[in-house]
């Protein structure tokens, strides 16, 4: 029996959670595997009951789940509290209690949904790349603060501070995904302008000796900016800070035809539950509406599978079961290309049709 914290969230994240259970329920009764699902509270839905973001209730049971299964966290409604208080802050603050280090945002292009890319077939079609972002330092942990000048005109400073063994661990884990990969490795930071920069270089180049079979390159984050549109399959994996991370897996989302297509997997140390979350945000402007595309969540269950619960059969069943779905003609609005002979379902719809094909 496998334990699964579940937190559902806000906006979408009740819809996408419970199509990606629906899956889960399917993959037992085919496989007899069997999962154990406590849910708890985290972002606004917490903040609404409880007052901050992140209760210490819910830290506590996800620190003894197998793994803890996100929908999404967010909305309009919570916009105007203080920093602290923010959905957002819920969800950094439980990375930072689990100590999920590594963010892991695969980019594969379906063929199926050669279509949907903004690109052209040619740039996109074999695109895989896998994208680790560095979680817990950098400008969203550094120092912040905000002041007034001498002139009485106010400014605000975030600090991008890493040290070492935040680079190490990091920069390690890429390592070991790219040799079962490609072999392939591209270090992304800013080292011509910034000093923190200059440091994760250094301390990627230095690791890169105990792994003298991966291909190390090192690019300008603004460079890979562009080389991502330019020339996608270039790349293998990609290791970055957290900043640079999370602006460039939003970017590569888009070679795939929908954000609403991408999973992620938050992982730190063996034996630390991972977290597991389609990297959409909650959508609140959609939210009951039966629009969402459900397989970013779906996908996020196959990578929890695969890296916390160590079932890698189970999986793979899931992964085909969505190519399946796919190839068979059938999108949420958000893959659907127009003019498209395609069959346009909702959120409920496109569960149970991944389900049926486990």
């Amino acid at each position: 029996m496998k334990k699964i914290a579940v937190i559902k969230g806000d906006g979408i994240g009740p819809e996408i959670i419970a199509e990606a259970q629906k899956v889960l329920t399917a993959l037992t009764a085919k496989t007899g595997a069997k999962f154990e699902y406590v849910e708890v509270l985290m972002g606004g839905v917490a903040i609404d009951a409880t007052g901050v973001p992140l209760p210490e209730a819910t830290v506590e049971i996800c620190k003894q789940a197998d793994a803890v299964l996100l929908g999404a966290v967010g909305g309009t409604k919570w916009d105007t509290l203080p920093g602290h208080l923010r959905p957002e802050a819920g969800l950094l603050g439980l990375r930072k209690a689990l100590g999920l280090y590594a963010n892991l945002r695969p980019a594969v292009i379906h063929e199926a949904l050669i279509d949907a890319s903004t690109l052209k077939p040619e740039v996109v079609r074999g695109v895989d790349i896998m994208a680790l972002r560095e979680l817990t330092g950098g400008v969203y942990f550094g120092e912040r603060g905000r002041g007034t000048e001498e002139t009485g005109e106010a400014f605000a400073y975030d600090t991008d501070k890493y040290n070492t063994t935040e680079i190490e661990r990091i920069a390690r884990s890429a390592f070991e995904i790219a040799m079962k990969r490609g072999k392939k490795l591209c270090s992304v930071d800013k080292a011509n302008v910034l000093e923190s920069s200059r440091l994760w270089r250094e301390t990627v180049i230095e690791l890169s000796a105990e792994y003298p079979t991966v291909e190390l390159s090192h690019m300008y984050v603004d460079n890979a900016a562009m080389q991502l549109i330019r020339n996608p399959l270039q790349f293998d994996v990609i290791v970055t800070s957290n900043l640079f991370g999370d602006i460039l897996s939003d970017e590569a989302s888009m070679l795939t035809g929908s954000i609403g297509m991408l999973p992620s997997a938050s992982l730190g140390k063996p034996g630390t539950p991972g977290m597991y979350e389609p990297i959409h945000g909650s959508a609140p402007d959609i939210a009951g509406m039966n629009l969402a595309n459900p397989l970013g969540t779906i996908l996020s269950v196959a990578m929890m599978l695969r890296y916390s619960l160590g079932m890698e059969k189970e999986a793979k069943m899931i992964e085909a079961a969505v190519t399946k779905v796919l190839e068979d003609g059938y999108r949420t609005k958000d893959i659907a290309t127009v003019g498209g002979d395609f069959k346009i379902v909702g959120t409920v719809e496109m569960g149970t049709l991944v389900a049926e094909r486990v």
